[in-house]
């Protein structure tokens, strides 16, 4: 009987296609007397031949609109005309809301995107472009290109389209010479090849993968992010940052760029100063927030403009980088490196992490980062707006964002 399990009753979808096959032979048939006439064939028949043909294109012109409509009512939408006045809805909703940039890179900000993106498709993620380690570093240094891994992310998160193709494109080989390369950066590489530029290849695979919004990356310039130490030392090279600070014993004391001037990528600046709402991080507090802040002009944009900035703070510490960091601690080494107060609102998870969680993440030396009272009480005192709600998300023993809570809670900031 399991043969036939196909064919029970479900959202009709099978059986319409089994009519609509059924409705082309019937068409084959019918069209018979036409081929016979086009080779000087004669049929006596030809009234029960065109019969036959009209019969099969109402079957197929039936079985395709029945089978349209059971698929639209999975969307409980009644007829094609509802659902292209609900796409149109929506897609006018997201054109008319609020102009919000995104700045930072890593996994937490490509986690949020997701979320946002249901909120408006006015979206500008700016992204840094210091990363120097993993698939991203070796095409950095055989290519010369900037680094695509965090754009790659940020893309994705923000593409409208099928689950393959997001799987396509974070496909990592497992063998040979490409072993841990991702097609995507594969393909935004061969895009900058075909294009002779990294801008043009980031744009290009924007239509590809219909994105809501864009991505762009904070400078088209080569650079390097160094560390400065407490102790002294000073480690270059993004991706040694965190492994110096932890095998030195001395915390970052700063970081910095080489070439210390930097120009921003053209639109940078004009998408921060026409924002609505500017979003600094989750992210790697000195690898993937504040390296943006060291680019020419990017800080005094952020100051010129009244709309709230907000920072949402990282749920775990970093080892390496943010040990024993509270929430202030964070705010404070953002605000330093600006040169000026650059955060309006922060936003921190509230919600107590699971012990059996927590284990995998203290033998990394990761912790939760809450607020106190008494903390809350002092950055109130600096004019920062504190939001708490629990935001987090636990998938597959991994700690995240939950990015419709965090899309949830900008709205609320926006309205207050």
């Amino acid at each position: 009987m399991k043969y036939f399990d196909w064919l029970k009753p479900g959202i009709y979808i099978k059986r319409w296609i089994i009519i609509g096959i059924i409705g082309g032979f019937l068409i084959c048939i019918g069209i018979y007397p036409y081929i016979s006439a086009f080779l000087n064939e004669n049929l006596n028949s030809k009234n029960f031949y065109f019969v036959i043909l009209c019969a099969g294109i109402l079957i197929v012109a039936v079985s395709v609109w029945k089978a349209i409509c059971s698929l639209l009512s999975l969307l409980e939408i009644s007829n094609a005309t509802e659902l292209l006045s609900y796409k149109l809805r929506e897609k006018d909703r997201l054109e008319r809301g609020s102009k919000i940039v995104v700045i930072g890179g890593g996994t937490g900000l490509s986690v949020i995107l997701r979320g946002i993106k249901k909120l408006t498709s006015n979206i500008t993620v700016v992204v840094t472009t210091m990363d120097d380690g993993g698939g991203s570093g070796v095409l950095r240094e055989d290519l010369g290109m900037l680094p695509p891994g965090d754009i790659r992310s940020c893309i994705l998160a923000l593409a409208d389209t099928e689950e393959d193709m997001q799987e396509l494109f974070q496909y990592r080989f497992k063998e040979g010479r490409l072993t841990g390369q991702s097609f995507g950066n594969l393909f935004i590489a061969a895009l900058t090849g075909v294009y002779e530029s990294f801008e043009k290849a980031v744009a290009k695979i924007h239509d590809v993968l219909a994105v809501k919004g864009r991505v762009i990356p904070v400078t088209a310039e080569d650079v390097t992010l160094c560390a400065e130490l407490k102790n002294g030392e000073v480690i270059k090279g993004e991706s040694k940052i965190a492994k110096g600070v932890l095998s030195s014993k001395s915390p970052i004391k700063r970081v910095y760029i080489e070439p210390s001037m930097v120009a921003p990528l053209d639109g940078v600046i004009p998408a921060i100063k026409d924002a609505d709402i500017i979003i600094l991080g989750p992210g790697s507090l000195y690898t993937s927030i504040i390296p943006n802040l060291l680019v020419n002009d990017i800080v005094d944009a952020l100051t010129e403009v009244n709309s709230p900035k907000i920072y949402i703070t990282n749920i775990m510490t970093q080892p390496g980088e943010t040990d024993d960091y509270a929430v202030s601690d964070h705010i404070h080494a953002i605000q330093r490196h600006a040169g000026k107060k650059v955060i309006d609102a922060i936003i921190v998870n509230n919600e107590k992490m699971p012990d059996d969680i927590l284990i995998k993440y203290k033998e990394d030396g990761a912790v939760p980062i809450y607020i106190t009272r008494k903390e809350a009480k002092k950055l109130k005192k600096e004019g920062i707006q504190i939001y708490e709600d629990a935001c987090a998300d636990i998938k597959l023993g991994y700690i995240r964002h939950d990015a419709d809570k965090i899309a949830e809670m900008i709205t609320k900031i926006t309205k207050n």
